[in-house]
């Protein structure tokens, strides 16, 4: 039970600091609040985290994940390969350019789409394949990216949780045709909300940037048919701000992960392995419990410890997707996401996690013992 003196440890904390409201004021001063010149040197500055990839910021991270599937040309007749075990955004991209979504399974380790799932899952009408970097662990870039190259398929990166992990020594949002960040409060690094797309392709980012702001890049010059989706200017001077502190917000979530890793003993508690040659950066600190793990989440509640479940039911399984293959008498064999989406619990790992919190983290779960 939380000592009377002891506040509860949240499973995430946005930072919203002085640095943040004062760039916020900045802006709203300036009157130049939206698609201005905050929003050019905000994509210029992501670029250096996406070996110097075009940056096209937008609204959201799902509108950067739409946008670039109406970029790439992928919509009605098409198929996308999308994991289950991830926030429906994934396939709701998907479904919002008319495409269809199947479904793979997952690694149990990195929690990313499984290459030989994969492959199994192509047919002559797959057009895509979206890794997503769950949980900030890089995807199984080194055997997904030949897979894709063989069937001639795009590769559209889900990095939304992922800021600044990398594989082998190249980021995630480098690989593909294009990659897609989010910028929510409770991300890695946020600009109040917001997203981002990646490319290497000069002509596809400037379709992005026609599609992002109606079809338009001079004024009343309509070249394609577009919506708005445009980033404001205030949520890029935060995001700018941001971006000049995830370095070292991520080492520190990267060293109370492996504080934990090494303290943490429950035998009924597996904590998150890492692939060799990734770099994991800790949106969450995702473990497995084996036994009841909602007593287990009752527990740590009890003791004052954030705890979440990312996520309960696969999008497979939520109502648009389930009720619609129920009809076409369509079912998804994933036992690895069924087992993932029944056992996995998140930890707080976020930078403001003192030594005192970490030590009482590690208490809090070494205490639930060996039978749950």
């Amino acid at each position: 039970m939380t000592s009377i003196n002891e506040q509860p440890i949240p499973a995430a904390r946005p930072v919203i600091g002085e640095d943040e409201i004062e760039a916020a004021v900045r802006v709203l001063r300036s009157g130049r609040v939206v698609q201005g010149p905050e929003v050019a040197a905000f994509e210029e500055g992501f670029s250096r985290l996406v070996d110097d990839r075009h940056c096209v910021a937008v609204n959201s991270g799902t509108s950067a994940l739409h946008l670039l599937l109406l970029a790439l040309g992928i919509g009605p007749g098409d198929e996308v390969i999308v994991p289950s075990f991830s926030f429906a955004a994934s396939a709701n991209a998907v479904r919002l350019v008319g495409a269809d979504v199947v479904f793979a399974d997952i690694e149990p380790g990195s929690f990313g789409l499984d290459p030989a799932a994969v492959e199994a899952a192509i047919t002559p009408r797959t057009a895509a394949i979206m890794p997503v970097h769950l949980y900030g662990h890089p995807a199984a870039m080194d055997k997904l990216m030949p897979i894709a190259d063989k069937h001639r398929l795009a590769v559209v990166e889900d990095a939304g949780q992922a800021h600044a992990a990398a594989l082998n020594g190249t980021p995630v949002g480098a690989f593909g045709a294009g990659g897609t960040f989010s910028f929510y409060p409770t991300k890695n690094m946020h600009s109040l909300e917001g997203g981002m797309v990646t490319t290497a392709d000069a002509e596809l980012a400037r379709t992005l940037r026609l599609l992002r702001n109606q079809g338009m890049e001079q004024r009343y010059a309509n070249e394609i048919v577009g919506a708005n989706m445009r980033m404001t200017d205030v949520s890029a001077a935060v995001g700018r701000v941001q971006l000049g502190k995830v370095e070292a917000w991520t080492e520190q979530r990267r060293a109370n992960a492996a504080y934990l890793d090494a303290h943490i003993t429950a035998p009924a508690v597996t904590t998150p392995p890492v692939a060799e040659g990734a770099r994991h950066v800790y949106h969450q600190y995702t473990v497995r419990i084996s036994g009841d793990r909602d007593a287990a989440m009752a527990k740590l509640t009890e003791a004052g410890i954030g705890n979440a479940v990312y996520y309960p039911t696969p999008i497979h399984r939520l109502k648009p997707y389930w009720e619609p293959d129920q009809k076409a008498g369509r079912t998804w064999d994933l036992p690895e996401t069924e087992r993932a989406a029944a056992e996995v619990v998140s930890l707080p790992v976020h930078p403001s996690l003192t030594e005192g919190d970490l030590e009482r983290i590690v208490a809090a779960v070494n205490s639930l013992g060996e039978n749950l």
